[in-house]
């Protein structure tokens, strides 16, 4: 079996299990960053750097369909779109509390489960990474915060 036959597989696996569709996608990250834009700690950030809404939402469905489902539809390069921004522990800590109540509240427990587990590790991924560039190398455990660095 060659690389796309296994990465097909692996697709129709995870959807069959969790009910994953693309359309479960475009509501969860519409969803999610709906109630990002409302929030005072993560809505500036976003408001900041953010005008046209449609192409970041669409990126972020080809992201999300890369990361859950392994489709290979993100070709970004998301530590790099993440290092020069103002954000440390207690910005990861809010992303993920509106993440996971987002998917919590609009995919089922199975599909919920998957995307929560993938955030937190793209969570710690990029907060590790920011830490990183900004010559601060985190302990295990260990958070990243701006006013400490």
């Amino acid at each position: 079996m060659d690389h796309a036959a296994r990465r097909a597989a692996v697709t129709a696996e995870i959807r069959a299990r969790t009910g994953i569709d693309d359309e479960m996608i475009r509501r969860l990250v519409h969803g999610f960053y709906d109630r990002v834009r409302a929030d005072p700690v993560l809505g500036p950030v976003f408001a900041a750097r953010i005008e046209d809404w449609e192409p970041h939402l669409k990126r972020m469905c080809a992201f999300w369909s890369s990361v859950a489902l392994l489709t290979g539809t993100y070709h970004g390069r998301p530590m790099q779109a993440h290092q020069q921004l103002p954000v440390d522990a207690r910005h990861f800590d809010r992303w993920l509390q509106i993440f996971e109540a987002a998917a919590r509240d609009l995919t089922p427990p199975a599909a919920a489960d998957l995307f929560i587990d993938r955030a937190r590790r793209i969570a710690e991924s990029l907060e590790m990474g920011i830490a990183m560039q900004q010559g601060v190398m985190l302990a295990t455990g260990q958070r990243f915060r701006r006013d400490a660095a």
